[in-house]
């Protein structure tokens, strides 16, 4: 089994690592935070000390880091994992970040012969806990499929998406699509509400005709009709409308960074944002209905 450095295991970091762990690969992790770091050694993971010390004793390198900022620092610092790395090291990225910053660390690390893929994931803290995520890869085929055993050990499909930066050009426009038509789902269940339709019965028309998507079948936003959403526990996440906001602007500045219109994806932008600010960002990001029914 490839020894395995995992740099950043909070809430979705940390369910990924400890699937690692059950699949029999040993773990080093390495996290600022103290509390996350010692849940980890608690459950049978190493602690490095320092970035250096992390990479220069893994076979393989994954990181989940909170934006494209902290993947540069972690990876091209002087003090980081590129210029520490064993000969040979798979470097694989599974944070949500913006396409330059994974092809600037996908670019570094070519230089060291370094395969370096970015992988972000679908799926939220319900899919990295089950071992059920999606990741979106993008690197060189014989890269992907060296990583495909490993990422398989935390998920259930791994989706080869081109180079360098397709990866994070995939999570984004997924979540582009997630981000608007949760907005619609919960739209069409508020008005059902104001016209005196219960929400079981339009989940019952919808979910079986041309309304369904994954935003009501599987993440329904109202309690009741899909037992596992957080509707039903207060909308503890989950994937936190403050990481929707995240991934919509990341969307949105691409956009306008290629000149293109995405009106939708700025509506929706503008209205995670306003909950965000109203303090609900811990909130799972179906819990944008409150605000709906409040405007």
């Amino acid at each position: 089994m490839p020894s395995i450095g995992f740099i950043g295991v909070g809430h979705m970091g940390a369910p990924m690592a400890r699937n690692l762990l059950k699949a029999g690969h040993p773990v080093t992790i390495f996290d600022p935070d103290v509390e996350n770091a010692q849940a980890m050694v608690n459950a049978g993971a190493k602690q490095a000390a320092s970035l250096v010390e992390l990479a220069s004793a893994s076979d393989v390198v994954i990181s989940m880091l909170p934006s494209g900022r902290e993947l540069r620092v972690a990876y091209l610092d002087n003090d980081g994992v590129v210029a520490h790395a064993k000969a040979g090291a798979l470097l694989i990225d599974c944070s949500t970040t913006d396409v330059d910053s994974a092809r600037a660390v996908g670019d570094a690390a070519k230089k060291r012969s370094l395969p370096f893929l970015d992988s972000p994931v679908s799926g939220g803290v319900a899919g990295a806990e089950a071992g059920t995520l999606t990741f979106m890869t993008g690197g060189e085929d014989g890269a992907v499929q060296a990583a495909r055993p490993i990422l398989m050990a935390m998920g259930k499909n791994v989706v080869h998406t081109g180079s360098n930066g397709s990866g994070q050009a995939a999570k984004i426009c997924n979540n582009l699509i997630l981000g608007i038509s949760m907005i619609g789902v919960c739209e069409a269940f508020v008005l059902a509400e104001q016209l005196g339709l219960s929400p079981e019965k339009l989940f019952a028309v919808s979910s079986t005709s041309s309304g369904q998507c994954w935003s009501l079948t599987s993440y329904c936003p109202v309690p009741g009709p899909v037992p596992a959403a957080p509707s039903n526990r207060d909308y503890q996440p989950g994937f936190a409308a403050k990481m929707m906001l995240k991934d919509l602007r990341l969307a949105t500045d691409a956009a306008e960074k290629h000149n293109k219109a995405i009106e939708l994806g700025g509506l929706a932008k503008q209205l995670y944002e306003r909950f965000v600010q109203d303090g609900s960002g811990d909130l799972d990001f179906s819990a944008i209905i409150q605000a709906i029914r409040q405007r």
